[in-house]
């Protein structure tokens, strides 16, 4: 009621103009510059949460947990290398820089996948000796930018990933900016101490999937033929993509939704460009399947990977593997409750800090501040990493046994319902209690 005691509604926030675009505004506004911020998409999307597994019953047989192995493993580059990558488990490290993490960070990640039997990736940079030295299993990748990039760093790595396109960003490159551009960086970088840097948002010797071929055919030749060749791509048009990059000769080809992270761009950016990971899947998996190359070009996801089930449902869709990286920074220390008061004075809380291009991160991980950086013990946060992998590992176990399935590869899309019909078109699996997949041609 007012103050005459007539009846009046409750104030009522608009679902369009709600208080945090109403923030962006007067932000906005007032600086005159767009916001920049790390990590991925933070809006609603349809995502695995919307698929669920039909587990055996009396139409379909479980495997015993304690008696009836189930296979973890995976073999990546079968296609052309000589030395294929040999995996214990379908989780991987994705790509973060060192520059955008700080040396402990990248040593930890190192230690984490090393101990868990996957492998780990370098990002835009170059390849540090702490990262080399502590990775059983390191993928070089090969960017835009052409950071850090030298031929004898690249033939010590165990496979390539030539970066075309991310998921938070694809079409657009990178941004590091000059407080997290330190004298190591900047050497590896051959850049200027303290300048911002923005990487390229395309590769400068090519422009289409012709050239593409030659470059591949070039890192070949530079690794013997021996290394593993990954391809890229942010999700936008993953059946065309993946059908070029498999013209292009690439024996692996890492497909990144729009949940995937990055150091920092334009939120805008990563709010509203490229699709979903889970409308991404099937459209690559059609596409190699098209070509008769389903499982002898290998598929990894990434991009909102954040569990065992998560695992188990990009698998069954039809990945050969997934890849971490937002997780894997979580499971290192990365927003962190226990530092809730420092993020706190940094204008943020425990589970939201993204501003990871201040490179004032307490956690010391999204840093290149030596005293932040030091508070990270690479042993120790390697050590959680290598729990957390085990644990997706098992997760996915759980569910493939559930299923009657004595390896995660045998997970198909048959083991999968919906439970929205926005799922079920995307992922092209029926909706839940019906045999309906909308889109689906019926005769």
């Amino acid at each position: 009621m007012d103050t005459s005691g007539t009846p009046r509604t409750l104030p009522r926030h608009s679902a369009t103009f709600d208080p945090y675009t109403l923030s962006e505004i007067r932000r906005a506004a007032a600086t005159g510059i767009y916001d920049i911020r790390g990590a991925g998409a933070k809006r609603a999307l349809p995502h695995f949460d919307d698929l669920l597994f039909l587990g055996a019953s009396v139409s379909r047989y479980p495997l015993e947990g304690y008696r009836e192995k189930c296979g973890t493993d995976v073999w990546l580059g079968t296609r052309f290398a000589r030395k294929p990558i040999h995996l214990k488990i379908p989780v991987t490290i994705a790509g973060m820089s060192f520059g955008s993490l700080s040396a402990q960070a990248k040593e930890a990640l190192g230690r984490g996948a090393s101990a868990a039997g996957t492998s780990t990736t370098t990002g835009d940079g170059g390849m540090t000796p702490e990262e080399r030295g502590q990775s059983q299993t390191l993928v070089y990748q090969y960017l835009p930018s052409r950071y850090g990039m030298n031929p004898d760093d690249l033939r010590k790595a165990d496979a390539i990933e030539v970066v075309v396109g991310q998921g938070a960003k694809p079409g657009g490159g990178g941004m590091l900016l000059g407080q997290k551009i330190s004298d190591r960086v900047a050497q590896m970088r051959s850049l200027p101490k303290g300048i911002d840097q923005r990487s390229a948002c395309r590769h400068p010797d090519w422009t289409g999937p012709d050239d593409l071929e030659i470059k591949i055919e070039e890192l070949r030749e530079i690794t013997n033929h021996e290394k593993p060749i990954y391809v890229k791509v942010g999700a936008t048009r993953p059946y065309y993509d993946i059908a070029l990059a498999v013209k292009s000769g690439a024996d692996v080809i890492v497909l990144d939704g729009m949940q995937g992270g990055t150091a920092a761009t334009q939120d805008v950016f990563i709010e509203h460009v490229g699709i979903p990971t889970l409308a991404a899947i099937r459209p690559a998996v059609q596409a190699l399947q098209d070509l008769g190359m389903h499982r002898k070009v290998q598929l990894i996801v990434s991009g909102g990977i954040r569990n065992g089930a998560d695992v188990a449902k990009a698998m069954a869709l039809g990945a050969d593997a997934v890849a971490i990286g937002t997780a894997a920074l979580v499971a290192l220390g990365d927003n962190n409750p226990s530092l809730e008061e420092e993020y706190r004075a940094l204008g943020s809380t425990a589970g939201a800090y993204d501003d990871w291009q201040e490179g004032r991160d307490p956690a010391g991980i999204t840093t290149q501040d030596p005293e932040l950086a030091a508070r990270l013990d690479p042993v120790a946060a390697g050590r959680r990493l290598a729990n957390y992998l085990a644990v997706l590992t098992l997760e996915a176990q759980t569910i493939a046994r559930a299923c009657g399935k004595s390896h995660l590869h045998n997970l198909e899309p048959e083991d999968l319902v919906a439970l929205t019909v926005e799922a079920a078109a995307m992922a092209r699996v029926p909706l839940a209690g019906t045999d309906w997949v909308p889109g689906r041609a019926t005769y």
